[in-house]
């Protein structure tokens, strides 16, 4: 079976590695069940789909957000521009031989189209939850509840404002494809009177499957990024960690461009008064520390890291905040924006993470306190341990493959 993939980032900035990685483990586990598998995302993510021995066809990337005086209004329209490019870019990117679409939340709204207009089945392939629930708010609103009611409520209404973002795209979309016109909503509507399968990557250790959702949302277990059997750390990350206590990691991801320099004061001066060591990932914010006692890196599998860790600092991304659990360490959960303060909930909710500290509100103090106690206090790591024995049980992969019969 020829099956192609369509992925997408859905931040209001450049994206990250994390939107893409998990599915390049995903489609290295389809490729040795016997599947042909292309991956469709931005040019910038190109080796790390090859490096999986994935086919990869280019998308176009998301631009800077706008700004300006009108704000909400500047972001919806580039957000719109954006996806309207994209659907084109998609479309290209498709090779007309292929059995199934698996479609990400950014790119199924774009994607339904083009398998209604190739006749091949398509399934959801998503990293968040999207389908309105009375278990908890939609992602980007954070954490806090509105009540059963309220959370379905304000589901449907981010649905709807998805469906806004993406009106001109379709239509522009359907035209090129022959297609008579049909608005986001109406094909929403479509797929969801048809229990549409969509398959959820993230652990039920996390986010257990909501008692409301229809038949048809399912939630598989972790896809974890395809790392090469051959992978080892490299030999200074090794001497590093056999030369004393195991150190905690800190890094920000994707997070914090430009806010290296005073984010590196404020960790050099947290994990002194804490008495830590630590291996610091430069990320995006090209973070770095100086003093005895770190270690400063790039790119590193969190798959062979973490698990040499006692506990992780990060900005709660969907990815780390899981690959943190399955390493069984203890978190200090700073989220920055996005669905990122619901994924930190949540991990703080299982027991394996202090209560998130906000990126707005990080101090040197607050930062260094977090560390003390989840690294002295034992309870934050047996909660790891016991997420990641439940998490070691699931198995993602196997999941999507059994969808696909």
């Amino acid at each position: 079976m020829c099956v192609a993939f369509g992925f997408c980032f859905c931040r209001p900035a450049a994206g990250s590695r994390g939107d893409v990685a998990p599915y390049t483990g995903l489609g290295a586990g389809l490729r040795e069940a016997g599947h042909e598998v292309a991956v469709a995302a931005p040019g910038s993510f190109a080796a790390l789909v090859r490096e999986a021995g994935l086919g990869f066809r280019g998308l176009p990337g998301r631009p800077a957000a706008a700004g300006g005086a009108d704000g909400n209004r500047a972001l919806m329209r580039t957000a719109a521009a954006f996806v309207t490019e994209l659907g084109q870019g998609f479309a290209d990117a498709v090779d007309p031989r292929t059995d199934l679409l698996l479609l990400s939340a950014t790119t199924a709204p774009l994607g339904l189209h083009l398998a209604e207009a190739l006749g091949v089945p398509a399934i959801g392939v998503f990293l968040q939850p999207t389908a309105p629930t009375g278990d908890f708010p939609p992602t980007v609103l954070g954490s806090r509840s509105l009540g059963r009611t309220g959370n379905r409520l304000a589901g449907r209404f981010a649905l709807r404002m998805t469906d806004r973002v993406y009106a001109e795209a379709v239509a522009s979309l359907r035209r090129r494809l022959g297609l008579p016109p049909l608005t986001p909503a109406a094909m929403r509507g479509r797929r969801e009177k048809a229990h549409w399968r969509v398959l959820h990557g993230f652990s039920t250790a996390l986010v257990p499957r909501p008692s409301d959702w229809r038949d048809g949302l399912d939630v598989t277990g972790t896809w974890w990024p395809y790392v090469a059997p051959h992978r080892r750390l490299p030999a200074e990350v090794e001497d590093f960690l056999a030369a004393g206590p195991r150190p905690v990691f800190v890094g920000f991801g994707s997070m914090a461009g430009g806010q290296g320099e005073r984010l590196g004061a404020l960790v050099g001066g947290a994990l002194r008064r804490a008495g830590l060591r630590a291996v610091v990932q430069a990320g995006s914010a090209d973070l770095a520390v100086d003093g005895d006692g770190v270690l400063n890196v790039g790119d590193l599998p969190h798959a062979l890291l973490f698990p040499r860790v006692a506990a992780v600092v990060h900005h709660a991304g969907a990815g780390t905040t899981a690959a943190a659990l399955r390493a069984g360490a203890p978190s200090v959960p700073v989220p920055v924006t996005a669905d990122q303060p619901f994924w930190a909930a949540r991990l703080a909710a299982t027991g394996a993470a202090t209560e998130p500290v906000a990126f707005a509100g990080l101090t040197e103090e607050r930062l260094a306190g977090a560390l003390e106690r989840v690294v002295r206090q034992q309870s934050y790591a047996r909660a790891a341990s016991v997420a990641a024995r439940h998490m070691a049980t699931e198995d993602g992969v196997g999941a999507v493959l059994k969808a696909l019969g």
